[in-house]
């Protein structure tokens, strides 16, 4: 370690985010009582559907159809249970018909009509096997909110005993609406969990309470934040409340980590007796600028998704952009003006002296105390690279086997767990009624038409090989519309087909197809269409990105290689777990046999980039020591050294708040919360620990190399933690001068294995 000999100046952003830190706290907490207020209530204004392409054949045709024949589009169903009578017995028939009327009189609701009214070809699909059970339909106007609002008004005059028979409530509104209570519900619990856990997991960390407190405000005010944006686009645009559950998660997760390198790399620039104000500038060169990157990687990773169409996928985008530039602005800005404050103090409230003596405040791991069992493990995964190498690729490979069996689906009832009454009603449905209820394509006609053309129509539609049945037409003025039942199952193989068949068909008159499988092939589609765009942009922005923190060629492409592959376990375990129904009863949920279509988009999209914020973690660090010393080998063990420890700390906190998403009862949202902290975990304890060192071994000095126009390149435009000054002679973005500014000679937020030796810096 070099002597000091002269503190940095405090000046460009240090100056700013310093010279008054009470204010800015002050500005700050009001920002975020504001921030509150307008993101109160926000979860009301969400939607909780958005899988459809809104500019797809079968939405339009929906459309219409709710436009034209709102009677055709039930959303509402009032499953009468007799009581193991028949429901044609008199006392039934009365009551149903005293039901009947009553919906019909209620303001909101449309195109109500019952088994016991309807006629002889379309009762039979209205009534159960056994005779016991039968149907009442109708149609709830207006938007998502004023739906659920005459659902909340009217349910409770309807569910239950009612004379003779017993009425539970579904639908797709009824499912919906359920959801997003569920939701809500859930995220209020997963916070209540996740909290009292990361604090725990921080003091761990850190052993002062003090220090623990700072990254979870940080992630508050991130939380908070992001909600009121949420709000502010609700007005705009329709948002999805499932994206809430990405905003907890993030806001949480990556605040703790950016928060974690900054509070980590200050108390060590304190405890070799920096100033406040010195630590600062060197905190906010080294840590911070590594933050800067980080946030950018993974706000490109999530920005992909939208190009995508569908509004649950662009829910997303915004909620995750907002929350990382939210947590990163949060730990460049606020933390530091925090630090200044507390100085020494965050040191404060040792929870560790009970167990022990005063911990050692100096730098262990500088010094190379701290970090020697990823030091060994560096060691050993580089003397025998070609075997962790291709073991470890080979294991991850095999885990991702599974996904060559995925199959896709629609996101239906079965996302809500099995007693959930929406749920009990559409299985009822599905078990015990003929046919397949609400697996129907709707065709509709469009223009002048004859009725024999409209008869010749319809009798080349039944002759196709996949059609059991067609209805209609009904017809309205220009307009007129079809009922299809296919073969097998409502998004099986045989009704994708029949989808592509009857829009194949020529006509005299215009026609669209709508429908589950039709939404379903328009979904899949779209994302077909999208995704090789969403690819190249997340490939080739993280590739700029990381040649400009490291002016290597190789290294971006390592890294947007291995953190797909970091990928494999989460994919595999996506349709292995909640596809195929594995351990289905031990995390509490009904597997429908596939997949949601955009699930694998959105957990690529999210994995991807967390995957990335470590990456950037690792490779600055790495980066820094080769520049030092020009040692490759060396500077990949003492980048594992010195960075193992805190992104395995930072993952297994990151892990914890999502798997307390998992614990949600909406099958979706388990998936999307496990299956991240599994592909987190992968990424910080298998790729960072051995499959980059072991690649980088292998790829030796080469790994460096950049031709010459871009080593230009790199000097003009490019950046890493630890630049003493930027190239192009623009100073130092964090001290404001030309000089160097870490007297130190360290450029990163140090860490060692595991947490134990992380507490070691206290």
């Amino acid at each position: 370690m070099t002597e000091v000999n002269s503190p940095p100046r405090a000046g460009g952003w240090t100056r700013f985010v310093t010279a008054r830190p009470g204010l800015t706290l002050l500005a700050a907490l009001v920002l975020t009582v504001l921030a509150v207020l307008a993101g109160s209530g926000v979860a009301d204004r969400l939607g909780s559907g958005g899988w459809e392409d809104p500019d797809a054949q079968s939405t339009y045709a929906t459309k219409a159809l709710e436009r034209e024949f709102p009677e055709s589009q039930p959303n509402l169903l009032l499953l009468v249970d007799s009581g193991g009578a028949s429901v044609d017995t008199p006392a039934v028939r009365a009551e149903a018909a005293r039901l009947t009327a009553r919906l019909a009189a209620e303001k909101g609701i449309v195109g109500v009509g019952s088994y016991w009214e309807a006629d002889a070809s379309t009762a039979p699909a209205l009534r159960a096997k056994d005779g016991h059970e039968a149907l009442i339909a109708a149609r709830i106007t207006g938007d998502e909110k004023t739906m659920g609002e005459t659902l909340d008004r009217i349910a409770p005059s309807y569910r239950g005993e009612q004379g003779p028979v017993k009425v539970r409530i579904g639908g797709i509104v009824a499912v919906r609406h359920e959801m997003q209570t569920t939701i809500q519900e859930d995220l209020t619990r997963a916070e209540l969990i996740a909290l009292p856990i990361t604090l725990v997991l921080l003091v761990m960390v850190f052993g002062s309470a003090v220090a623990a407190l700072l990254p979870l405000g940080i992630g508050i005010v991130a939380i908070l934040g992001t909600n009121a944006v949420l709000s502010g686009l609700t007005a705009f645009t329709d948002v999805s409340v499932f994206a809430m559950n990405l905003t907890t998660a993030l806001g949480l997760g990556l605040a703790i980590d950016y928060a974690l390198f900054i509070v980590r790399r200050f108390r060590e620039e304190l405890s070799t007796g920096a100033e406040p104000l010195g630590a600062i500038a060197t905190t906010l060169r080294t840590a911070g600028r590594t933050v800067l990157f980080s946030a950018l990687t993974v706000a490109v990773s999530l920005a992909a998704m939208l190009v995508f169409p569908q509004y649950f996928l662009r829910s997303f985008a915004y909620a995750g952009m907002a929350v990382v530039l939210l947590a990163a602005a949060a730990a460049l800005i606020l933390l530091p003006a925090a630090l200044v404050l507390l100085g020494d103090r965050v040191n404060a409230l040792d929870l560790r002296r009970a167990f022990r003596g005063r911990p050692k405040a100096s730098g262990t791991e500088r010094t190379g105390e701290g970090g020697r069992g990823w030091a060994r493990t560096a060691d050993l995964v580089m003397r025998r690279a070609p075997f962790f190498a291709l073991a470890t690729t080979a294991v991850l490979v095999l885990l991702g086997l599974p996904f060559l069996g995925v199959r896709f689906g629609t996101a239906d009832d079965r996302q809500l767990p099995s007693s959930a009454e929406s749920h009990v009603v559409q299985q009822h449905i599905r078990d015990g009624f003929p046919g397949s209820p609400g697996g129907g394509l709707e065709v509709l006609a469009e223009g002048k038409a004859t009725e024999a053309q409209y008869s010749a129509y319809k009798a080349r539609v039944a002759a196709l090989p996949e059609v059991v049945q067609v209805d209609g037409p009904l017809v309205k003025g220009d307009a007129a519309y079809f009922t299809v039942q296919p073969e097998g199952e409502a998004v099986g193989d045989a009704a994708q087909h029949l989808v592509g068949d009857l829009r194949a068909l020529k006509t005299p008159f215009d026609t669209k197809v709508t429908g589950t499988a039709a939404v379903l092939v328009d979904s899949k589609h779209a994302i077909g269409a999208q995704l090789p765009w969403a690819g190249a942009f997340v490939a080739v922005v993280t590739l700029l990105l990381v040649f400009l923190l490291t002016g290597s060629v190789l290294i971006p492409l390592q890294a947007v290689l291995l953190n797909a592959l970091s990928l494999t376990a989460m994919f595999g375990a996506v349709v292995w777990v909640f596809q195929d129904g594995h351990l289905s009863g031990l995390l509490g949920f009904t597997s429908p046999g596939s997949i949601e279509t955009t699930l694998p988009v959105l957990m690529f999209c999210v994995a991807f980039g967390l995957s990335m914020d470590y990456g950037v973690f690792l490779l600055s660090r790495i980066k820094e020591e080769y520049d030092a010393t020009g040692d490759h080998e060396r500077a990949v063990r003492l980048g594992l050294r010195r960075t193992g420890g805190l992104i395995t700390a930072a993952a297994v906190i990151l892990a914890v708040v999502m798997v307390a998403i998992g614990t949600s009862r909406v099958t979706n949202t388990k998936m999307l919360g496990l299956g991240i902290a599994l592909a987190v975990l992968m990424d910080a304890m298998v790729i960072r620990s051995l499959l980059v060192p072991a690649i980088m071994r292998l790829t030796g000095r080469a790994t460096w190399w950049a031709p010459a126009p871009l080593r230009g390149f790199h000097a003009r435009f490019g950046l890493s933690e630890g630049d003493e000054n930027p190239p192009g002679g623009a100073g130092n973005w964090a001290t404001g001068h030309d000089g160097p500014a870490d007297t130190h000679g360290d450029g990163s937020p140090d860490a060692s294995g595991g947490l134990r030796e992380v507490q070691r810096a206290g």
